[in-house]
């Protein structure tokens, strides 16, 4: 059997904590930032992480666990 590739797009925009879970970054984060109370901003920057069946579906993009 082959190696599986890894999603390159997936790897840079998920990470594996040593628990096997899955965390990603919030959206609306990046720009227009003056609109956006600094509580809203504070809780964008910080990560999440993914529900179980999300999980599973990056799980399938990430064989290796970047």
């Amino acid at each position: 059997m082959p190696k599986m590739k890894t999603n390159k797009g997936a790897s840079k925009r998920f990470k594996t904590t040593a628990s096997g879970k899955i965390t990603r970054r919030h959206s609306f984060a990046r720009h227009i930032l003056t609109s956006k109370s600094p509580a809203r901003k504070r809780r964008l920057a910080q990560g999440v992480v993914l529900d179980a069946a999300e999980q599973a579906k990056v799980k399938k993009m990430l064989p290796y666990g970047d």
